[in-house]
C-alpha cells in the first residue's frame, strides 16, 4: 500500500472485567487429537446477502484449504454478529463450531466457560509468540490461556463520506471536513443541494450507543471510570446536541432515524448518506455486500477536540465452541491460521489470498490496524502492493493520521448493556425535538451502572 506511516500510537491497555462467575480453566485438550481423524468443521463465512463473486472467493479459500488439509471438510454459514441474537445462537447451539465475537465480548465468554481453551492449538504456529499483546489479551483468560484468537485486524473508526454527494453539493471531495463543525456545514449543504442526508447515525441494536460512544471518545470523554458508568459526562452531552441541532436546525440529517450497522451501509452504498462514521475496514463490506462504486468512496478522521480525545478501536476474535472436541480444536486452529492470519505472516499466502480475491473481483488492500507488529504489517503491505485494487488515494486524510492518534478500548464492562442503554437516548433525540438530552443521560445512566454491577 501507499500510505505513510508513523509510529503506531496504539496500545489498548487494561483488561476488561470477568464476570463475577468465574469458571475453572482447563488444560486444551487439543494435545489428544489424531492428525489423520476425518473432520467436519462449520465455520462463519459471509455476511448475508454477500455477492457473488465474495462467494465464489470464499469457495475458493476453502477448496485451497482442503487440498492442503484433505482430512478436514470445511462447510461454511453466513452469519452477522448482533448484539441482540448473539446470547440466543450461542445458547441455541446454532452457532458454527468456528465464530466471531468482539473484543469486547471475550473475557465474559471465557469466565461463562462458552468458548474453548485453545492454547495448545496456538502454540503449533510458528507465530504464536508474535502477536501483539495488548490485542492478544483480550482473548485470553485469567490463567494467561488463549481462549480467543485475534482474527481480523483492530479497526479504528473514521468518517466515511460520498464524494459524489461532496461535488454535487459544491464541497471539495479531496478536502473533506476536519471539524464537528465543517462536518455540520457539510452534512447541511448535501441536504439543501442533494435533498440526501448529509450525516446519518446509527441507532439501533447497541449500534446507537456504540457510535454514541464514538462521538463522546472524539471529544475526550469516556463512559465508564472503572466500574462507574459515566454517561452524563459532558462530551457526550455535546454529542448528542450536535446531532439535535443537525436534526432539528439544519434537517440534515435525512429521514431514517433507525438504522443498525447492515442498514447504514446499504443506505451510504446507494448514494443516500454524505456522511457516517463506522470502521475503517467497513470498505470490504460495502463492496461484497453492498456493491458501492469505488468512485464515490471517501474516508478521512473524525475531527478530534479537546487534549484526552481518541478514536475508539476494536476488532474481530476468532473462538471455538466450548462443546468441541480435540480433533474439532485441532481443525479449527488450521482454518484459522488458513483464513485469518497466514497471510500476515507468509509472503506466498498473501499472494494467493489477493489472487484469489482480485480473481473474484473483491478488495485487496482495505486500510487495517495491525494483529502483528507494525513492521510485520508493512511487509506483508509491500507483498500485496502489486494488486491493491482499493482506492488508496481516497483514504489518505485517515491512513496518513490514525496512526498518530490516540486509539481508545470499547468501555470495558457492561460494553453491550451500555452500548443497549444510550440507543434509546440517540434514538429519542433524533425523533423528539424536546428531547430532554440531560434527564435522558441520567435515566440511560442509572440503566447502564445497574449492568455494570451486575457483571461484578
Amino acid at each position: 500500500m501507499k500510505y505513510s506511516r508513523t509510529t503506531m500510537a496504539f496500545a489498548i491497555a487494561g483488561a476488561l472485567a470477568l464476570s463475577s462467575t468465574l469458571v475453572a480453566c482447563g488444560d486444551d485438550d487439543s494435545k489428544g487429537a489424531d492428525s489423520n481423524a476425518k473432520v467436519t468443521l462449520n465455520v462463519v463465512g459471509l455476511l448475508p446477502g454477500a455477492k457473488p463473486e465474495a462467494q465464489t472467493a470464499l469457495a475458493a479459500e476453502v477448496a485451497d484449504f482442503q487440498k492442503e488439509n484433505p482430512n478436514i471438510t470445511i462447510q461454511t454459514k453466513d452469519y452477522e454478529w448482533k448484539a441482540t441474537t448473539f446470547a440466543a445462537d450461542l445458547a441455541g447451539g446454532t452457532l458454527p463450531t468456528v465464530f466471531e465475537i468482539p473484543f469486547t465480548d471475550a473475557k465474559t465468554l471465557i469466565a461463562n466457560g462458552q468458548i474453548a481453551d485453545m492454547q495448545a492449538s496456538v502454540d503449533t504456529l510458528s507465530y504464536a509468540k508474535n502477536f501483539n499483546p495488548n490485542v492478544l489479551q483480550y482473548g485470553q483468560g485469567p490463567d494467561g490461556h488463549v481462549y480467543a484468537i485475534p482474527a481480523k485486524s483492530v479497526y479504528a473508526v473514521g468518517l466515511h463520506y460520498n464524494r459524489d454527494l461532496f461535488t454535487k453539493a459544491g464541497l471539495d471531495p479531496a478536502k473533506p471536513p476536519t471539524t464537528w463543525d465543517e462536518v455540520r456545514t457539510a452534512a447541511k449543504a448535501i441536504a439543501e443541494k442533494t435533498q440526501q442526508a448529509g450525516f446519518a447515525q446509527m441507532a439501533k441494536d447497541g449500534t446507537g450507543g456504540w457510535q454514541l460512544t464514538v462521538d463522546t471518545y472524539a471529544r475526550g470523554g469516556r463512559l465508564e471510570d472503572g466500574k462507574k458508568a459515566t454517561l452524563t459526562n459532558d462530551a457526550t452531552k455535546a454529542s448528542l446536541q450536535f446531532l439535535k441541532d443537525m436534526r432539528w436546525t439544519d434537517n440534515s440529517m435525512g429521514a431514517n432515524f433507525d438504522y443498525d450497522w447492515t442498514g447504514i451501509n446499504q443506505a451510504f452504498a446507494a448514494g443516500k448518506i454524505g456522511m457516517y462514521t463506522s470502521g475503517q475496514d467497513v470498505y470490504t463490506s460495502l463492496v461484497q455486500t453492498n456493491n458501492i462504486d469505488p468512485k464515490t468512496y471517501g474516508l478521512t478522521m473524525i475531527p478530534l477536540t479537546g487534549g484526552d480525545a481518541g478514536v475508539l478501536g476494536g476488532g474481530t476474535m476468532a473462538a471455538v465452541s466450548a462443546k468441541a472436541n480435540a480433533n474439532e480444536k485441532a481443525a479449527a486452529i488450521k482454518w484459522i491460521d488458513y483464513h485469518y492470519l497466514r497471510k500476515y505472516t507468509s509472503e506466498a499466502a498473501a499472494k494467493k489470498v489477493a489472487d484469489i480475491q482480485l480473481a473474484s473481483k473483491q478488495p485487496v488492500g482495505t486500510p487495517e490496524l495491525p494483529i502483528f507488529s507494525q513492521q510485520q504489517y508493512e511487509t506483508y503491505q509491500g507483498w500485496i502492493k502489486p494488486l491493491v485494487n482499493v482506492p488508496l488515494d481516497q483514504m489518505t486524510s485517515f491512513t496518513s493520521k490514525v496512526f498518530q492518534a490516540k486509539v481508545v478500548n470499547e468501555p470495558a464492562i457492561a460494553t453491550q448493556d451500555v452500548y443497549k442503554s444510550l440507543d434509546s437516548v440517540v434514538q429519542a433525540v433524533l425523533t423528539d425535538k424536546n428531547a430532554n438530552i440531560d434527564q435522558l443521560l441520567t435515566d440511560a445512566n442509572t440503566k447502564a451502572q445497574r449492568a455494570i454491577d451486575s457483571a461484578g
